[in-house]
């Protein structure tokens, strides 16, 4: 076997240069940097959907509850009467949800409002800053009944 083989064969079993190697994570950086923003930001719109989801599931369970009772939770019951019979809940046929009253798409409680603001009765998610008003990810989520 010549010299010059036996050269370029232990060259090449070398492996990489620091100057190699930080190139490389440069390039992933790059990429993260670009991706990153672009994905928290879809995480946010998902959250956004699960919440308006959530609420006409409650929407409907507030309406079974309604339909029951002749009339909606009060403002003291709030949601929990859809999972827990409330004192003077004649008619309550529930509970109207499976679980527990679930959180918002942010962890936090649901508001119920009555009367609404523009309605006779809301359900309010307060978005991802957790403030009343807002805009973007941030306005407050409202499901009027």
């Amino acid at each position: 076997m010549n010299t010059y083989y036996l050269k370029l064969k232990r060259r090449g079993q070398r492996g990489f240069t620091l100057l190699e190697l930080l190139v490389v994570l440069l390039i992933i950086a790059l990429l993260a940097g670009y991706v990153g923003p672009k994905l928290f930001s879809q995480v946010d719109k998902a959250k956004v959907r699960s919440t308006e989801a959530q609420m006409k599931t409650l929407a409907d369970a507030v309406t079974q509850f309604r339909l029951d009772t002749g009339r909606y939770p009060s403002a003291d019951e709030g949601l929990d009467a859809l999972a827990a019979q409330p004192q003077n809940a004649g008619g309550w046929n529930g509970p109207y949800l499976a679980k527990a009253v679930p959180k918002d798409g942010w962890g936090r409680a649901y508001q119920w409002n009555l009367p609404g603001r523009d309605s006779e009765a809301e359900i309010v998610s307060l978005g991802r800053d957790g403030r009343v008003g807002g805009s973007g990810i941030d306005a407050d989520l409202i499901y009027g009944m």
